[in-house]
């Protein structure tokens, strides 16, 4: 671009153009270089059993992925791995927003490695934006103990949508976990509400985090995440907020004589700590194997696992039904008509569907 004081108006000034600023790209750069190869099914196996944590993320990243080749890949691995797995205590830890799950996990984590030994694996499923569908996964920030330990895997996935508060994909990564060696799994869910309870379904002990002051005696007793709970704790239980701590665990307690005996005929316990400080929280985990030894004893852990297993094959018959008929090439081509009729008064949303449906199976008995 020429300058304009190189015009005839200003003589005897003279403006040079300047020295062209090089790519910021180096251009001996390959490529490929640094292109990663991609590891077959047995490798990615021989790797995750022998405890190799970056084969295990890639295997993770295999099972999220969308793309029907990965998931015909994610699923002959996962196939490999089950003989391996199942020899963990696998913890769900859930709450409202705020409550210092993260912080919590943090203590926690080393709390148990250290006294337990062992590897721990933190799977923290990150809420998905509803508009841009992207996820932060910025939870391993918070973990900054854990993240620095080398017994340790902290895994953020994003919920991509799915109920519950957990990734779609978390059960197929535990037993990934399993058979990389890990004997302690955490499930941090995102922060779930009164029904949103699939992370119950696919781990050993629930616990659910409370924090004082949010509401009255009421809140204690209404249905849902309450009574799947296996043990209740109050967080930020240090300074002014001790004795206010104390009484919604009074509240809790009292809640739970409302509650019918769980199927495991333990009474959940009600507990303070603090995440922030680190107090009160040899006292959760002696709780967590109390419970533990407590089922194995009475046969509930074998068949609550086993009734996992059952939940999430019905759960993955229907998710392969619902995948098959919204790619399927006849409902893709008449999707658009029937959204189209519906917003313009011709169908109800009901007669829309089944009559989708209808074509869709109709197309299956040819």
């Amino acid at each position: 671009m020429e300058h304009p004081e190189n015009s005839s108006e200003y003589a005897g000034l003279q403006v040079n153009s300047g020295v062209e600023q090089p790519s910021i790209v180096n251009p001996y750069l390959k490529r490929n270089r640094f292109r990663r190869r991609e590891l077959s099914v047995g490798e990615m196996v021989e790797g995750i059993v022998k405890g190799d944590v970056t084969i295990l993320s890639q295997a993770v990243t295999l099972i999220e992925s969308v793309n029907p080749d990965h998931q015909t890949r994610a699923q002959e691995v996962i196939n490999k791995c089950l003989p391996y797995s199942g020899n963990s205590i696998r913890i769900g830890i859930s709450g409202v927003p705020g409550a210092g799950k993260s912080t919590s996990i943090d203590e926690f984590g080393m709390h148990v490695l250290k006294e337990k030994g062992g590897k721990l694996a933190v799977l923290a499923i990150d809420p998905s934006s509803e508009r841009t569908k992207g996820s932060i996964l910025g939870d391993k920030t918070r973990m900054e103990k854990l993240a620095q330990h080398p017994s340790s895997f902290i895994r953020p996935s994003p919920s991509a949508g799915s109920l519950g508060g957990v990734a779609r994909k978390t059960r197929e990564t535990i037993i990934l976990c399993e058979a990389a060696g890990f004997d302690k799994i955490f499930v941090e869910t995102v922060g779930v509400g009164q029904s949103e309870t699939a992370c119950h379904s696919m781990v050993d002990f629930f616990l659910l985090i409370q924090v004082a002051g949010t509401g009255d005696e009421l809140q204690g007793i209404k249905r849902g995440i309450m009574e799947i709970s296996d043990g209740i704790v109050i967080n930020k239980c240090d300074g002014d907020n001790v004795d206010r701590c104390q009484m919604a665990a009074t509240n809790f307690r009292n809640a739970l004589h409302f509650f019918p005996m769980p199927d495991s005929g333990w009474s959940p316990k009600v507990l303070c700590y603090s995440g922030f400080y680190g107090t009160g929280v040899k006292e959760i985990f002696d709780m967590i194997y109390e419970y533990i030894d407590f089922v194995k004893a009475n046969g509930y852990f074998d068949y609550r696992r086993n009734e996992q297993s059952k939940y999430w094959m019905y759960e993955s018959i229907n998710e392969h039904l619902r995948m098959n008929f919204y790619n399927n090439s006849l409902i893709k081509s008449e999707l658009g008509a029937a959204e189209a009729s519906v917003l313009a008064g011709q169908k109800t949303s009901f007669v829309a569907a089944q009559d989708l449906l209808d074509e869709y199976f109709a197309q299956l008995k040819k």
